[in-house]
């Protein structure tokens, strides 16, 4: 049941966007990927989701960001016409503020049969993520990739916040997506291998035990991705626009080549280090909370930096890689919105603080990606 590997490029770049389809006039989720997929049968970019209000679109793999974005822009365009003529928008958030009625499967085989394992989990777990796939040329190169980035997915949270409502509630989280799924098995933080070798071990006695069938079943944080010779972090909220989700890609490609080059400075006292489990899943629901104000347990003598600290000490870290990947102004926008306090949950809260009315921050978040789209018109 191990999935052959199929090795990449080194640094290769994938993105996968999740985003809803609410309705044009109320706002509202609407089960409306069927009639979509009619339009898209078999396609590879446009996919279904396990639950009927969400659409996939996914890039091909790219030598850079800029391949990438230009991909989904095409697809997000033609997938907006489509949503249009049937009475749908294209919405970017990692949960819908406002919608409380339960989700409807999604009738394929695959998510048929995840339907019989999870229960009333499926129905309510309505969440939407940003996924970067990042290309390695072996096993135990996705090993080494993964035990690397694992420590900095915090700050991958804090940057991509994007779900701060839930069922018409303020949910004094920045990013409550993590929340909603962590009730689920398979998500969340995963374990710690140090090789290949032990990923397959535990793989083979999950599916011993009727666990699971393949990687395909395991949706943690960060997970190597044997059938695409990628590192895939999984753990960033949908974006209200394309852009923002390729600043998070860019941020992650020259991170992993920054590490891939310091990966033997470990007496680097500012950059984040693995910990033990419970103090990683304290540091994830501490940036689920705060973002980048939360307190970060920083190593293993607990000192605590705050979040917005290792995300400078990060910032000036990748800056040279960035650069030498052409992904340096991607990473620039992404530091003036995280500066400038626009990441997108603030820019959420900031617009129902004016309106009072939830439904605005829909029509907002639409708007956004709309004006995107039409600009790259």
């Amino acid at each position: 049941m191990i999935d052959e590997f199929v090795p990449s490029d080194p640094l290769t770049v994938g993105v996968e966007l999740e985003l809803q389809l609410v309705d044009r006039v109320t706002g509202a989720l609407v089960n409306g990927i069927k009639p979509l997929i009619e339009i898209y049968p078999d396609s590879p970019y446009v996919k279904p989701e396990f639950v009927q209000n969400t659409v996939e679109l996914v890039s091909r793999l790219g030598r850079n960001v800029g391949d990438v974005h230009r991909h989904l822009l095409s697809l997000a365009k033609h997938l907006r016409e489509h949503c249009s003529d049937l009475g749908m928008d294209l919405c970017g958030a990692g949960t819908h503020p406002f919608d409380e009625r339960l989700a409807l499967f999604t009738p394929l085989p695959r998510y048929l049969e995840m339907k019989r394992n999870v229960g009333i989990l499926g129905h309510i777990q309505v969440t939407f993520a940003t996924r970067v796939h990042i290309g390695v040329t072996s096993p135990e190169e996705a090993i080494d990739r993964f035990r690397m980035l694992k420590p900095y997915l915090p700050l991958f949270i804090a940057l991509s916040a994007n779900s701060p409502f839930w069922r018409g509630f303020d949910t004094g989280f920045v990013a409550y997506r993590h929340r909603v799924l962590a009730a689920s098995r398979n998500y969340g933080i995963p374990p710690g291998f140090e090789t290949w070798a032990q990923c397959c071990e535990f793989l083979e006695v999950s599916h011993r035990a009727g666990i699971l069938e393949s990687m395909r079943d395991i949706h943690w944080d960060i997970r190597p991705w044997p059938h695409l010779g990628t590192v895939e972090l999984r753990v960033m909220d949908a974006q209200p626009t394309i852009d923002e989700a390729m600043q998070l890609a860019a941020l992650a490609r020259s991170l992993a080549a920054c590490l891939l080059k310091m990966r033997d400075k470990v007496d680097n006292v500012l950059l984040p280090h693995a910990l033990p489990w419970w103090n990683e899943r304290d540091n994830h629901y501490a940036a689920s909370r705060f973002g980048l104000g939360a307190d970060y347990i920083s190593n293993r003598q607990g000192q605590v930096r705050p979040l917005s600290r290792i995300w400078a000490d990060v910032a000036d870290a990748v800056r040279p890689y960035a650069e030498s990947l052409g992904e340096q102004a991607y990473l620039e926008r992404l530091g003036r919105r995280a500066s400038e306090g626009r990441l997108a949950y603030a820019r959420q809260r900031a617009g129902y603080e004016t309106s009072g009315d939830m439904r605005s921050i829909v029509t907002a978040l639409v708007g956004e990606l709309d004006a995107e789209l039409s600009i790259a018109a």
